[in-house]
């Protein structure tokens, strides 16, 4: 039993860690480049209501991530 707990822990951490470093790299291209403003996004602004759906980021990040697990991964 306490075997499976410390894994279960050492995943979540593991878990957070890669959260805050994707997270980082996300803010950090956000600044850099037209990360997050691609023609694909979606905005609709009206009054003060605002709806952003970033449709093409989210496509392009993960396709980045799963070329980057593959090459991680690969046997």
């Amino acid at each position: 039993m306490m075997a499976s707990l410390y894994a279960i822990g050492k995943l979540i951490l593991s878990c957070g860690v890669m959260l805050i470093l994707v997270g980082g790299l996300l803010m950090l291209a956000g600044k850099f480049t037209s990360l997050g403003r691609l023609p694909g996004d979606i905005l609709v602004q009206r009054g003060n209501f605002t709806f952003y759906f970033p449709l093409a980021t989210m496509v392009l990040v993960s396709l980045l991530m799963t070329i980057v697990v593959n090459l991680l991964f690969r046997r």
